[in-house]
Order: structure tokens, then sequence, then C-alpha cells
């Protein structure tokens, strides 16, 4: 069984459960989507508790969103999907995660580190029902706590950045300047220091706090990643959910320069194509595989629990090749890789 790691980035959860079911697409951090999709009475029913931003931000859900979605396909069931919105509440989460549990959903997993503290307390209210969570660790005999190492695959995208730019100046911005999102920071600049320690990095936060806005914002994104560009940035690597969207697209107006996508594969992403030959590579975060792993489980009736770690050794973070801007530079990336595994290269978790 495979106990991977990974981190990814935050979200918040909207008030109380949506009982008709709504478009699930949209981007916007003030949707609080409710929408329901059924089996044959079989297999599992599956509530999926998204971050803000939800199904369609191209990155962070999508991924989670593959993983309930490959399960519905094998087991059958019912699938409840919510998204958070950036006013939420802690009493909100709670409230989202206790109206899926009332309503029979089993299990129930919560995309993002937001969600900790409420699933801690309602996951010891239902003791019946399997919670998982991404992004964080939550103590409890019935909750799956589903991690990745982030910092290692950010350390590869880090090096990839430090061998194709040619201004010698690269970009970070992340959505909220939380621990998860340091993370990706800090593996990021170490990659690109180890590399050529001459190169400058600027890094950029979107949102503090609590306010989880820059992962759902777009025009921040696209802001930031302009004001890098016009600094002479000529890669820039945003972990920022959606607000990611916003930064492709300014990269992609730069001749010249590259962005570095995340959570998916983001050159592969049918509403960016018209940017896919600026994306140079996506640090992927299966956060599928992790969530897949999970439903599997309890539908097998062997739920898992505990911490499971998804790592760079068991391919639980990556780079993606897409359109092979990497080709000519991934015998050092898989250098890089082995150092990693075998211990050589201690990745930091903190910038």
């Amino acid at each position: 069984m495979r106990r991977v790691a990974k981190l990814s980035a935050a979200c918040i959860a909207s008030a109380a459960l949506a009982l008709t079911a709504t478009a699930c697409g949209s981007t916007s951090s003030d949707n609080n989507n409710g929408s329901s999709t059924s089996g044959d009475g079989k297999g599992v029913k599956v509530g999926l508790a998204f971050d803000v931003g939800g199904r369609g931000d191209r990155s962070f859900n999508d991924s989670a969103a593959r993983g309930v979605d490959k399960a519905k396909k094998e087991f059958g069931g019912d699938v409840k999907e919510l998204t958070a919105k950036t006013s939420d509440t802690e009493a909100d989460r709670e409230q989202r995660l206790s109206d899926l549990a009332d309503a029979g959903y089993n299990p129930i997993v919560g995309v993002g580190y937001a969600y900790a503290a409420s699933m801690a307390k309602v996951a010891a209210k239902y003791p019946k029902t399997t919670f998982g969570i991404v992004d964080s660790v939550v103590n409890g005999k019935n909750v799956d706590s589903i991690n990745f190492t982030e910092e290692q695959g950010s350390y590869l995208a880090g090096v990839s950045a430090a061998l194709k730019t040619k201004t010698k100046h690269v970009g970070f911005i992340g959505g909220v300047d939380v621990p998860l999102i340091k993370k990706f920071e800090a593996g990021y600049v170490q990659g690109v220091k180890d590399t050529n320690p001459k190169i400058k990095v600027d890094t950029q936060y979107l949102s503090h706090g609590s306010d989880t806005s820059g992962f759902a914002s777009p025009d921040k994104g696209k802001e930031a990643a302009q004001g890098m560009l016009d600094n002479g940035a000529d890669v820039i690597y945003t972990a920022a959910g959606s607000s990611g969207n916003g930064a492709i697209e300014a990269v992609a107006g730069k001749k010249g320069a590259w962005a570095i996508g995340v959570d998916s594969d983001q050159y592969n992403i049918p509403g960016l194509s018209k940017y896919k030959n600026a994306i140079l590579t996506s640090m992927v975060k299966n956060v599928d595989v992790g969530v897949y792993d999970f439903v599997k489980s309890v539908h097998d009736g062997k739920p898992l629990t505990g911490t499971n770690t998804y790592s760079l050794a068991k391919d639980g973070v990556s780079l993606s090749t897409s359109g092979g801007f990497i080709d000519d530079i991934q015998a050092k990336l898989d250098a890089a890789k082995k150092k990693i595994v075998d211990g050589s290269i201690k990745v930091k978790t903190t910038p």
C-alpha cells in the first residue's frame, strides 16, 4: 500500500450545505457550489469539501476531483461536492463537514489545510464516518491525513528555472504566506541557489494570514507576475491555486519568459491551452492519487488512517515533461532527484 506525502494550498469552506445542484466549473472564490452525482446506489457515498476555487481551478482542487472521479467510475456510488468561500469562518467549515456526515456521506474529504481544526472536532463527533484531509495532519482514529513533500518537487522546479533563465533572475509567487506554501518557496529557492547561487529570486505573496483570497484571484496573480517580468525575471513559479492562471497569462505575454505550473500538469489543462507554449513544466502534486487511495480503502472496508505521506521517491510529487521544454535538461533534473531520494540533498521546508 502506498504511503506518500505532499502538500498544497489552503482553503476555507462556506456556510451551510447547499441543497440544490449548481455548476461546478466556476473558479469564483465566492461560490458555495453544491453538486451531486448519483450512481447505482452501491459503491461509496463521497462527501467532497473543496478549497476556495473549487472544481475548475485547473490546479489543486481539480487534482483532488480527479481522484474522486476515478473512484466513482470504478466503484459507483454518489458524490456530493461543496466549495469554500474566502469569507468562511471556522463555524462554516464545521457545519459543512457535519452536514455531509449527517447526510450519510462516508468517506468525507476536506481538500486543504483550512479544514484541519473543524475536521478534528467533527471527526470526534462522528466516529463511524471516515474523514480524509489533504495537506494537514489531524489526529483521530477515523482520519487519514494525506500529505505531500511539495518542497522536494519545488526543488526540482528551482533547478529547472535556474537552468532555463537567460536573465539570471527568476520569481516565486505564493497564494497565502502560510507554512504549506512556504514549503514550495523554500524548495524552489534552494533548487535555484544550489544550481547557481548568483541567480536573483523575487518572492511575493498575494494575501496574508486568514485572508485566503490569494488562492482564487487570477487578477492578483497576473499583476504580481507582470511586476516581476517588468523587473527582469524571465521564469516564474506560482503556487497559488487558480491565481496561478493569471500569472501564466502574464508570462505568456512576454516573449522568452517561462511559467512553471503547480499541482496539475497545467500544460494539458484545456482552459490554459492558449498559454501552454509558455509553460516550461509543472510541479505536479498527485493529490488525486492520495484521494483515490483513501476512497478505495473505505470501499474495500479497510479505511486508511494516520498520516500517509506521498514523496518524491514514490512519485507523490514530480515535474511534468509535457511540451518537451525540459528535455534538454532532464539528465540534470534526474541527477538532482536521485540526490534527494538517496538523502544527499536535504530539502528545506522553510525559507
